[in-house]
């Protein structure tokens, strides 16, 4: 069933309305918890590489 564009507009427009919108404070909180997560994705991360990297290295050695 088609509207027209008023009627999509006016219900577009209720639809808005009803959002509710975070504030400045969880804006902030939630930015906060990403960098927090994203260094320690860093660090994990890190850690790992050197690990496999000291593994490798250690088999390579072994060998040769």
């Amino acid at each position: 069933m088609a509207t027209n564009p008023i009627q999509f507009m006016q219900q577009t427009r209720s639809e808005i309305a009803k959002v509710v919108w975070p504030t400045r404070r969880e804006v902030f909180m939630t930015t906060m918890m990403v960098f927090a997560l994203a260094i320690v994705c860093a660090i994990f991360f890190s850690v790992v590489d050197i690990l496999i990297r000291w593994g490798l290295e250690l088999i390579l050695t072994m060998s040769a």
